[in-house]
């Protein structure tokens, strides 16, 4: 067997690796996940507590990400930075809040609705770092 090239991936061969690599680190927090076929709620997946009781819609991104089509949907973003490997998964709408004096005025935010970062700047990177998982 011969491990794949991320970057050769299709877009959506790259969705499925991610997703099946967080699944492995949901599972270490006593998660298991459900993939969704068509975004349910905006979610790519459901992860599940083991404990019966917890569960949290999740949509999966290539990086840090803010959507008005998100709002009020209690969704959590999970990403993988590229440059160091951390996979983080934090609330939409709770970190929305803290990043919107940044984002409000660009183009992007106010035409379309949405925002995504790049890269992650050292401040983003300290906002985030409470939503690290491992």
């Amino acid at each position: 067997m011969k491990k794949i090239i991320y970057s050769k991936l299709n877009a959506r061969q790259q969705e499925t690796y991610n997703f099946q690599k967080v699944t492995a680190i949901f599972a270490d927090y006593g998660y298991t996940t459900i993939k969704l076929s068509d975004d349910w709620m905006g979610a790519d997946f459901i992860a599940l507590n083991f404990n019966g009781k917890e569960f949290l819609r999740v949509q999966l991104k290539g990086r840090v990400t803010f959507e008005r089509k998100y709002l009020n949907k209690d969704l959590f973003i999970c990403f993988q930075d590229k440059l160091d490997n951390n996979w983080y998964l934090y609330p939409h709408d709770k970190m929305l809040k803290k990043i919107l004096p940044i984002i409000k005025n660009s183009d992007s935010w106010k035409v379309h609705g949405s925002y995504s970062f790049p890269s992650m700047s050292v401040n983003l990177k300290k906002i985030l770092m409470s939503y690290i998982i491992e």
